[in-house]
């Protein structure tokens, strides 16, 4: 296994700074410290905004090959540099190695999409001589960079989500302060780490600043900032959205997903890809499977099949490649959904398996039934390994009752009628339909985000260059 430092930098500008070393990250599974950064003190993300203020115009003008070589420059590193990031994520998350391994898979993909997108900024011509008064006038637009980013990611996918805001403000030219969630910052310095070996990019062009809530409020309040992309929990993202002031907002915010199991479904296909979504790297995933829709005339045998998948899980330390559920992000994380799952039990659900809690962090793989509607474990969004079955009996009504949560994030839908497909993508109140396979399902190219309390805008890199560009017209007079 490779070995981590005992502490890391952040990123100023471009360059790495030790102020400090106030930040220990805990190894997820152990509990001990791993290692320790340095915490950004408001002054020095106060200096990070300006750095990117001032980066502005000649990240603008980079040249489109400028900014794919940068791209393509990480994609080489970070291959390089594989079983790093890879045991980096296992130590920081918890995340089992073989899992760790697919995110540093999604990061380096992420960065080769944004590389080929980098040199694809493309633009449009307009006839306006649509009356007599605009006879001789015609019209073009393109796309410019909006200015300064501020990114804030999470700790569940600390890699490749950050990945998902530093690629294409790179992509489409826009400098960015960043705050890696505190719990898991290293990949994200790491990344800031292989972006400074790019001496084209412009002083200031980035800074990766773990923080504390002194002085973090600049990431959302600070008007020198153009853009607030923010990928977490939805309590604290709406809370952010109303402090953010006039700066447009991205928010990836959570989900409690559903799946359908129709009657016509392959189930030995539908119980490996469940079980995947519900107990992948714990459940801790926006688009983890939480509530699972079966069709009452296969109902009974897929429980079945779902109960006896789900009790031969490995359950362990993450760096053993045996291991599919590893530990919970926190202690407090674990407690909380253990209580819900209590909570339920107590309200009259059935447990069919799992719900015991160890290690202070280590919740086993749950599933439970008969689950009354008022429940927290219904409504809300788990963030962890439990799943909810649920029986129907008409196709309308199993959309109905996806549609009936206050997220919509993304369904999955196991059929073979392609009639029920497209009424599924017409009615369901989601970002994203996937058909015969479950909802945390995703590929980095394509749009990805939600509608209600699951967000608001689109990543997947070409729509996220959107979000952080502006069009710009030109009219012209012929006459």
């Amino acid at each position: 296994m490779p070995t981590l430092k005992d502490t890391y930098p952040l990123y100023l500008n471009n360059k790495p700074a030790q102020p400090n070393t106030d930040l220990a990250v805990t190894e997820k599974y152990t509990g001990e410290v791993a290692f320790r950064t340095a915490l950004a003190s408001p002054e020095i993300i106060d200096e990070a905004i300006a750095g990117a203020v001032h980066a502005a115009e000649p990240m603008a003008r980079l040249a489109s090959y400028e900014k794919q070589d940068v791209l393509m420059h990480c994609v080489s590193r970070f291959k390089e540099r594989f079983d790093e990031l890879a045991y980096a994520l296992c130590v920081e998350a918890g995340k089992p190695i073989s899992d760790s391994e697919g995110e540093v898979t999604r990061l380096i993909d992420t960065f080769r999409i944004a590389g080929e997108e980098a040199v694809r900024n493309y633009g449009e011509v307009m006839p306006l001589d649509i009356s007599e008064r605009a006879r001789g006038y015609s019209s073009m637009w393109k796309r410019v960079p909006i200015g300064p980013c501020s990114f804030i990611a999470p700790f569940n996918f600390p890699l490749n989500l950050a990945a998902h805001k530093i690629a294409p403000a790179i992509a489409i030219g826009c400098p960015f302060v960043m705050k890696p969630a505190s719990k898991t910052p290293l990949g994200a310095l790491i990344m800031g780490e292989v972006l400074a070996e790019c001496d084209v990019l412009p002083e200031g062009a980035f800074s990766i600043l773990p923080a504390s809530r002194d002085g973090a409020d600049l990431f959302t309040e600070d008007e020198r900032l153009k853009l607030l992309s923010f990928t977490g929990s939805p309590a604290v993202g709406w809370a952010l959205k109303a402090r953010a002031g006039k700066k447009p907002v991205v928010l990836e915010l959570g989900g409690n997903a559903a799946v359908v199991v129709d009657h016509d479904a392959d189930l030995e296909d539908a119980l490996e890809r469940i079980v995947f979504g519900a107990f992948y790297q714990s459940g801790q995933s926006c688009i983890g499977v939480q509530r699972v829709l079966i069709h009452a005339d296969v109902y009974d045998r897929f429980k079945d099949m779902l109960v006896e998948k789900t009790k031969s899980l490995v359950a362990g330390d993450p760096k053993d490649r045996n291991t599919f559920i590893g530990p919970m992000i926190s202690e407090g994380e674990a407690t909380r959904l253990k209580g819900w799952i209590d909570e339920a039990v107590e309200g009259g659900a059935t447990l069919l398996t799992g719900g015991g809690l160890s290690r202070g962090n280590m919740l086993e793989a749950t599933l439970l039934e008969n689950v009354h509607r008022d429940a927290k474990a219904m409504n809300e969004e788990a963030f962890g390994p439990l799943a909810i079955l649920m029986k129907f009996d008409n196709f309308d009504d199993a959309l109905d009752e996806v549609n009936r949560s206050e997220f919509g994030l993304q369904a999955g839908i196991f059929t073979r009628d392609l009639f029920k497909m497209y009424d599924a993508w017409d009615r369901l109140h989601v970002g994203g339909v996937v058909i015969n396979d479950v909802p945390s399902y995703r590929v980095d190219n394509m749009p990805y985000g939600g509608v209600k309390e699951s967000g608001l805008g689109r990543e997947g890199i070409r729509f996220a260059m959107e979000d952080m560009s502006e069009i710009r017209n030109l009219v012209v007079r012929r006459n």
